[in-house]
């Protein structure tokens, strides 16, 4: 059988923003569709309250959906969260703001997507998580739920009554799932 070659971050980011595709250790892996109107209204939501917390302490940088970052190399991974947080001085000036970032993001924050499948999910947390990621945050917006995995910790399910809390990565953010979760004709 003959062997696929390896594609890298580099021939990913060559490819243009029409293909939308992750690289898993070398291999494309087709991106979902675009979402709902739920799923980026949660997830701008997150962003601008995330966001604006970071701003206002100063704490690094957010991204926005699908913003690439290599957490591997040879063969390369790239992922493009729906979130991510990277701490202050983490990101110097010799980096390359119009490639992917080499480096994992503090926090990231994927929102589920209808057609997800939960292994692709657990795909994506095992890569953010064994590249470096403090915190991932799975947000399920149809059970209305977050799941939070940390390193070397159990899974803690949030439900709508609960807090999202930024730990020590974030310290200081928190906001109710009902908050994350808000619908805006009827708050």
């Amino acid at each position: 059988m003959p062997r696929t070659p390896h594609v890298t971050a580099d021939d990913l980011m060559a490819m243009g923003e029409d293909d939308r595709y992750e690289l898993v250790e070398g291999v494309l892996v087709p991106m979902s569709p675009p979402p709902g109107p739920r799923h980026g209204y949660v997830g701008l939501n997150l962003g601008i309250l995330a966001g604006n917390f970071v701003r206002a302490h100063r704490l690094g940088w957010t991204f926005a959906a699908e913003t690439g970052f290599r957490l591997r190399r040879d063969p390369d991974t790239v992922r493009g969260p729906d979130f991510a947080f990277v701490a202050r001085g983490r990101i110097t000036p010799e980096m390359d703001l119009n490639r992917y970032l080499d480096l994992a993001p503090d926090l990231v924050a994927e929102v589920v997507s209808p057609n997800d499948r939960a292994r692709d999910v657990a795909a994506k947390v095992r890569n953010y998580l064994d590249a470096g990621v403090r915190i991932v945050w799975v947000i399920n917006v149809r059970a209305r739920t977050v799941a939070v995995h940390q390193p070397g910790r159990d899974v803690q399910l949030l439900r709508e009554a609960d807090e999202l809390s930024g730990e020590d990565v974030l310290p200081g953010f928190s906001c109710t799932l009902a908050e994350l979760f808000a619908d805006p004709e009827t708050t």
